[in-house]
């Protein structure tokens, strides 16, 4: 008698041998192993930056400026961006000021954004209908170029970049919860979830903001395939997700209001001019996808005033075709498609209408970074060749894009080599000529310095800021007249208590006491409660042995500032003296 019980069909015996216990825990350590690889790779390739100091922005983080980091937490979650703050916070309480720390941090987050990125990609290749081959070794290498990429650099290996790495860690699960959703329909629980990660993405980085519209593509997409049924049986989402996408968008607004950098109120960056320029910057986004060379920290990148200023309509002919293309072929390449589409409109809040100072930053790549690896994947599930061959292959680019990117971080090691670098690309760049001279200061190169301070004046007119810290370089290469010279010339735009306090400081070193004396009066009578004008006051009073006028002078210094380090060493010292001629 036959039996009724069914056969099962081909190929179904191959599964069930794919998840048998034996073959489970073989892929559980192929797993763990390929993480523990990556995360050597990608400490290898950033241990120069780790090692390098706070960089460009990094001394003017909040946690840097004097008696902020003993505030209490309350103090430090404040501002815009709470949940970046949380974590400068956490490196504080950790290891204090040690970049190293800071560093780390932002490497683990990069890191985990790449296992992120492989879930997220291979999630989408079987959307495609990709089978498991090739599906893993392209979503490993995805991750892989996505880790090692030279064009991320800035924003891994820069502390402040840290606003990318972690903003991203929060959408990008957010979006991998979507993805990895227990049905077709998002549950309450999965739209709770996804709308707090979401909540965490934007009180990281407010351009975050751009998620709903990144879940609403991926329903019409992928769920079922180019329909808009995925998202109207998604409402548990988006209904919540529209009022924090409301929320998201005034608050950005409110952020943008108050910046001085960036936002509608920029009277010398109208948005028509900034939309012209980001037709041509985002053709450079995706060259230096393909062939990261020429990166800098600054950019010269020029402004197009008018849509035919520097090519910018061909740049938008072109974006207006491509964009196209990519709707018009959305079924014949849909991962293609819909990685062009991401791109674009995960570079939108950075990179459209709403102006920003600098109109080139590579740290802006960091979170639309994941369409290109769309695009990648569409391309290469499509190559015919031999699995030995694609790993082979793959592998290679890899390495080449891991050593690119070592030797970029090799320049991020030291402010220097970062600026050196910077100018050499950007020579007409007042700000690259002006962050090298304040490196060569700091490194005790003063005459290159002063050179480097003439280069910023003959690019702009020379303001405050400029003048002091020149003639500070003067004076740090021995030649006060110079230095006293462009005090003078700062004291005619701004009279401040600093301009004057430094003018008696470099007396004082000359040993001309009276007119040393005058600045200082000077300066206190602008503003009394500016503690250095003390100090070199009491430098004065020691220098010609009058120890207690100098003491009481210290003194006030630090009644006004407890923590100026120079007055307590200053005070310590001169007291010591007392004491001996008592």
């Amino acid at each position: 008698m036959k039996s009724t019980a069914r056969r099962p069909r081909p190929g179904k015996e191959k599964e069930r041998v794919a998840k048998t216990p034996v073959a489970r825990p073989r892929r559980r350590w192929l797993l763990w192993g390929g993480l523990f690889l990556a995360a050597l790779a990608v400490l290898e390739v950033y241990h120069p930056a780790m090692n390098g100091p706070f960089l460009f922005d990094d001394p003017y983080l909040p946690f840097n400026q004097p008696g902020f980091a003993d505030s209490p937490l309350s103090y430090w979650v404040r501002g815009v961006r709470p949940l970046l703050m949380f974590s400068y916070w956490t490196n504080y309480r950790l290891a204090g000021f040690d970049p190293y720390f800071y560093h780390l941090f932002n490497v683990l987050f990069h890191l985990a954004n790449g296992l992120l990125v492989f879930w997220i990609v291979r999630k989408l290749l079987r959307q495609a209908g990709v089978e498991t081959w090739p599906a893993d070794p392209i979503s490993v290498f995805a991750a892989a170029l996505f880790l090692l990429h030279p064009l991320q650099t800035e924003s891994v290996g820069y502390v402040a970049g840290r606003s990318e790495c972690l903003s991203v860690l929060f959408c990008f699960s957010a979006f991998a919860v979507f993805l990895y959703r227990s049905s077709d329909a998002v549950s309450f629980r999965e739209a709770l979830l996804i709308s707090l990660l979401f909540a965490g993405a934007v009180l990281t980085k407010e351009h975050t903001a751009v998620l709903p519209g990144l879940l609403l593509l991926t329903d019409y997409y992928w769920n079922p395939g180019f329909s808009f049924r995925g998202i109207r049986r998604n409402w548990r989402l988006y209904v919540p997700i529209a009022g924090l996408g409301a929320a998201g968008l005034a608050f950005v607004w409110r952020v943008l209001a108050e910046a001085d950098t960036a936002g509608f109120a920029m009277k010398d960056l109208p948005w028509r001019h900034y939309f012209f320029t980001q037709c041509r910057a985002i053709w450079v986004y995706i060259r230096f996808f393909l062939a990261p060379y020429g990166q800098s920290l600054d950019h010269d990148f020029p402004i197009s005033r008018s849509i035919l200023d520097h090519g910018a309509i061909v740049g938008l002919l072109a974006l207006a075709v491509l964009a196209g293309a990519a709707w018009l072929l959305r079924r014949r390449y849909p991962l293609a498609s819909f990685g062009i589409l991401v791109f674009l409109l995960l570079l939108a809040p950075t990179s459209s209408v709403v102006p920003i100072r600098d109109p080139l930053a590579e740290r802006r790549v960091y979170l639309p970074f994941i369409g290109l690896l769309f695009v990648a994947a569409e391309f290469l599930r499509r190559w015919k060749v031999g699995r030995g061959v694609m790993v082979a292959s793959l592998a290679a680019v890899s390495l080449v894009a891991g050593v690119w990117a070592n030797q970029r971080n090799r320049v991020w090691s030291d402010a220097i080599t970062l600026w050196e670098d910077t100018v050499a690309k950007s020579p007409g760049k007042a700000r690259a000529h002006f962050q090298l001279a304040f490196a060569y200061f700091q490194a005790g190169r003063c005459q290159e310095a002063v050179e480097q301070y003439g280069r910023v004046a003959a690019l702009e007119e020379p303001d405050y800021r400029l003048l002091v810290d020149w003639a500070l370089a003067y004076r740090c290469a021995g030649l006060a007249g110079e230095a006293l010279a462009r005090l003078e010339q700062a004291a005619a735009l701004e009279k401040t208590a600093h301009v004057y306090s430094l003018v008696g400081m470099i007396y004082g070193e000359q040993g001309k006491r009276e007119q040393a004396l005058e600045a200082l009066e000077t300066a206190e009578q602008i503003d009394a409660g500016f503690a250095m004008t003390y100090v070199y006051r009491g430098n004065v009073h020691a220098s010609a042995g009058e120890d207690a006028q100098a003491a009481e002078e210290y003194r006030r210094a630090l009644a006004l500032d407890a923590s100026l380090k120079v007055a307590r060493e200053s005070l310590d010292q001169t007291e010591r003296r007392l004491r001996r001629k008592r």
